[in-house]
């Protein structure tokens, strides 16, 4: 089992800045990627990035390039998500998740954090 916790969330201004962290705990050895995803109200669940954790290698979704970056540190278990240039249409539920080896999806998830963008 992975237990994951996210904190950092919380209300900004337009163009503002917010860092979200995401702490894993158990079976941390497992974990093969790690990624943030988002809900807004009355919308599905939505990738916003994720970060392969021997790697490093990173992905985006293009509504968040150049604006988010996602970093890790794996002696601390921990994923980050830098949140710069920040819009009213970012504003959801910030959710962590971990994929673990062997897996085809995220297995893991956190039980999310909000961000609300004030225009």
């Amino acid at each position: 089992q992975v237990q994951l916790v996210e904190s950092g969330g919380g209300l900004v201004q337009a163009g503002g800045s917010l860092r979200l962290s995401c702490a894993a705990s158990g079976r941390t050895f497992s974990i093969a990627a790690m990624g943030w995803f988002r809900q807004a109200p009355g919308k599905e669940r939505e990738f916003v990035a994720a970060i392969n954790r021997n790697s490093g290698r990173t992905s985006y979704a293009d509504s968040v390039k150049g604006r988010f970056t996602i970093s890790r540190n794996n002696a601390k278990n921990t994923v980050d998500l830098q949140m710069n240039s920040l819009k009213p249409g970012d504003t959801a539920v910030y959710y962590c998740a971990a994929k673990t080896m062997g897996a085809y999806e995220y297995d893991y998830w956190g039980q999310g954090t909000q961000v609300t963008v004030s225009s």
